[in-house]
């Protein structure tokens, strides 16, 4: 490259825009993460924040749901189109407990229950199960939230797992 460089007039912009060229292609993964650093160092607040969205953007990370990825891209996986949900909703690890209705009479071993399992208090707790239908426990696993509407089925609940 360098015999490229030097058949070149030295006066010549083709030269400089070469020689430009091949800087910023022989520049290291780490010059090149310290200058972009310092170019989004300089950048004002709003600046930062419009990059910030930008950035998730581009990542796929925006509020609004994934990012639309060309024909190409797609995986095998989600290659099938309406599919993907059904493996969605297979492989969903946190479920959410919720108390449905009781028992009016076994409300006391209601509240019981629910303290044993949540770190509530016992006001919080009968709060809890006076204003039904209401999430008792949030992100737990399958076995867990298992365990938690059996038991407060067996005190006279009805409860659901979301």
């Amino acid at each position: 490259m360098s015999s490229l460089i030097s058949k070149i007039p030295s006066k010549s912009i083709a030269r400089s825009l070469l020689c430009r060229a091949l800087s910023t292609a022989t520049e290291s993964r780490t010059q090149k993460l310290e200058r972009i650093a310092s170019e989004l160092l300089d950048l004002n607040k709003i600046e930062r924040h419009d990059y910030a969205i930008l950035l998730r953007y581009k990542l796929g990370m925006n509020r609004y749901g994934p990012a639309v990825s060309a024909p190409g891209l797609q995986s095998p996986s989600s290659a099938g189109g309406a599919s993907a949900p059904a493996a969605a909703a297979k492989e969903k690890t946190a479920f959410d407990v919720k108390l449905e209705k009781f028992d009016t009479a076994a409300k006391l071993k209601v509240i019981k229950e629910i303290r044993a399992f949540t770190d509530l208090g016992l006001k919080e707790a009968k709060d809890l199960v006076e204003k039904t239908p209401a999430v008792v426990k949030k992100g737990v696993t399958k076995e867990e939230a298992e365990k938690i509407v059996e038991k407060l089925k067996a005190v006279g609940a009805t409860v659901v797992l979301e």
